[in-house]
């Protein structure tokens, strides 16, 4: 779907009144051939997106003199890791559902501002509200301004959340599983039961989560859990960083269910553990111009990959030349489909030592 517009002030969800139909799994007619995959395959992806939020940037003003000393520009966008993993699928060619909570006063201008995005929103209602973020990037840091974080989701609203997406992700090719920011908006279990069921209907299930999110949605058994080196360390499944303990620390999530482990290193090279083998997935290290994003990117790229029909290798190679071309940009979750294929032809997947 190109993007539904719907008036300010419409009821949510955000669902369009006649979705296109189109078989599970099958591709879009003429489109250009994937270059990763050599097919002409659009893949369908549903994207668990709990927290979405809206992000306000104050930058340097570009272009113009600034006469008062007060100038500045100022930027809205969507966010939150869902909303960023959705894009970058986007980037990437997919079909992308993406299914949240949207209330309050933010919610509906963030929906609002997501289907000029080409996303399909499946909204759900939220008496609490959606949080928000004010940074200011016109020093050397990122720096805060005012965070307002979202309330924590009651029992109806989390039926109608649980209820949207299994039933879209049951019509998706894969569903992508997202964390909640922070964590006490959604409970832990939630990850995991949502895994479960959505794992013994036939579904494909790439879960990137932290914390008692990331252990629940273990035991489910997805086929993908991404984690990054930090969080695998802070949920206390690895007592530091070295590579030794984090490998450790993925094959036992592997002998518990989990079909592919992926542990995301910054510029380090990340870890791809199988019950078959140990790989590095290792390319070229980019200059970065915003760190944040990458594992989001990542994950959208493997999403992308497996919903094509690559194996997990091939899978792995596109999701990290999405996240290291990511971080060259400004923009979470952004980048250019073309460029990121060809990329991918610079990453390497190997055996570890």
């Amino acid at each position: 779907m190109d993007g539904f517009a719907a008036p300010l002030g419409a009821a949510f969800p955000l669902v369009p009144e006649n979705p296109p139909a189109r078989p599970h799994g099958a591709g879009t007619p003429g489109a250009a051939p994937d270059v990763v995959a050599g097919t002409h395959q659009r893949p369908r992806i549903c994207v668990l997106a709990p927290t979405p939020l809206l992000v306000v940037e104050i930058a340097e003003t570009e272009g113009l003199p600034d006469r008062t000393g007060r100038q500045a520009d100022v930027h809205m966008h969507p966010g939150g890791q869902g909303l960023w993993v959705a894009r970058m699928a986007v980037s990437l060619g997919a079909e992308v559902t993406v299914c949240g909570p949207f209330g309050g006063e933010i919610g509906p201008l963030v929906a609002q501002m997501l289907v000029t995005d080409k996303l399909t929103i499946h909204g759900v209602a939220y008496n609490g509200g959606n949080g928000a973020y004010v940074h200011d990037l016109r020093g050397e840091d990122r720096e805060t301004v005012a965070h307002m974080p979202p309330f924590s989701l009651n029992r109806h609203e989390l039926d109608d959340l649980y209820g949207t997406v299994l039933v879209d992700a049951l019509e998706a090719d894969v569903l992508v599983v997202t964390g909640a920011e922070p964590a006490d908006v959604v409970p832990a279990s939630f990850f995991g039961r949502i895994v479960r069921d959505l794992k013994q209907a036939g579904c494909t299930v790439v879960a990137d989560l932290s914390g008692e999110a990331a252990i629940s949605a273990a035991k489910a058994g997805p086929h993908v859990l991404k984690m990054s080196h930090e969080e695998v360390c802070a949920a206390g499944l690895a007592p530091d960083a070295d590579e030794a303990s984090l490998l450790a620390a993925a094959r036992k999530l592997v002998e518990r269910g989990v079909r592919a482990m992926v542990v995301s290193r910054a510029q380090e090279s990340s870890l791809l553990v199988t019950a078959e083998s140990v790989r590095l997935v290792e390319g070229p290290v980019m200059t970065p111009l915003d760190h944040r994003g990458a594992g989001d990117s990542m994950t959208a790229g493997l999403a992308v990959g497996l919903g094509r029909g690559l194996d997990i290798a091939d899978a792995a190679r596109l999701g990290a030349a999405a996240g290291a071309l990511n971080v060259t940009r400004r923009g979470l979750g952004t980048g250019r489909r073309d460029q990121i294929e060809r990329f991918a032809r610079r990453i390497t997947v190997r055996e570890a030592p």
